[in-house]
């Protein structure tokens, strides 16, 4: 396809979609004729917060995923196959293989975080946007080390995306193996109460079941049982702890 018609679709994008619809214009054009019925705009724009579709969410997390991986200054390989393997698993293997064409483009420009942020905050439910700061935080440990310069970088989109400081750090140590991780995950201290213990515990569990993003898609349902395993792995640890 021409570039003429590739920045159609993308002024049709911004129009209809903001700064991700824009992005999502320029990928349909990108894309075969043959993948453009799997992308129709019912898909694409949602017009509420609980509408959000799997191609919102996939859109969303290329410019948040190429955000992160430049944070750090470099590229790495375990990166952009945690990537490439996390788009297979979606989309199966033509269309990742598309998808990470885009990648490269989304790479390659410096779109405003803020505004790309806003946008998702402004139609994302909350659980997606939980599941976008989970999901940046596996592609930050694909190498084993969370670069401080990463973590910064998802701060801010957190912040952006409206998502609380006890939710994030929630997150943030299901990656993490400090010894008062177990206590983050669940959002409480260490000098709780075993009936707190237990009252954090279904309130996490509740707040990460995969059920709440199965809007997502079956795929990204299954990726989110990792948080609620989490939850459950912190629970245990804790009572074995505490003799419960």
């Amino acid at each position: 396809m021409s570039l003429n018609k590739k920045l159609l679709w993308g002024g049709l994008g911004w129009a209809f979609g903001g700064p991700i619809g824009a992005i999502f214009g320029y990928a349909i054009a990108s894309m075969g004729d043959n993948n453009k019925g799997q992308w129709s705009s019912s898909n694409r724009f949602p017009n509420n917060q609980n509408s959000t579709k799997p191609a919102d969410f996939i859109v969303s997390i290329l410019v948040l995923f190429a955000k992160v991986m430049k944070a750090d200054g470099q590229l790495l390989k375990s990166e952009l196959d945690y990537v490439k393997q996390f788009l297979k698993q979606q989309f199966g293997v033509q269309q990742a293989r598309e998808l990470m064409l885009v990648l490269k483009d989304i790479l390659d420009q410096d779109y405003p975080l803020k505004d790309v942020c806003r946008q998702i905050q402004r139609s994302m439910d909350h659980p997606s946007r939980l599941q976008l700061i989970h999901v940046l935080f596996g592609l930050s440990a694909a190498d084993g080390h969370i670069h401080p310069d990463e973590v910064k970088i998802i701060i801010t989109i957190s912040n952006y995306l409206n998502i609380n400081q006890n939710d994030f750090e929630s997150i943030k140590a299901m990656f993490s193996s400090d010894k008062e991780a177990p206590y983050k995950i669940l959002e409480i201290n260490s000098d709780s109460t075993n009936e707190e213990l237990k009252k954090a515990f279904r309130k996490m569990a509740n707040k990460y079941h995969p059920d709440k993003v199965a809007h997502l898609g079956v795929e990204m349902q299954r990726l989110a049982e990792e948080k609620f395993k989490s939850v459950n792995d912190a629970y245990q640890k804790i009572k074995q702890e505490r003799g419960l």
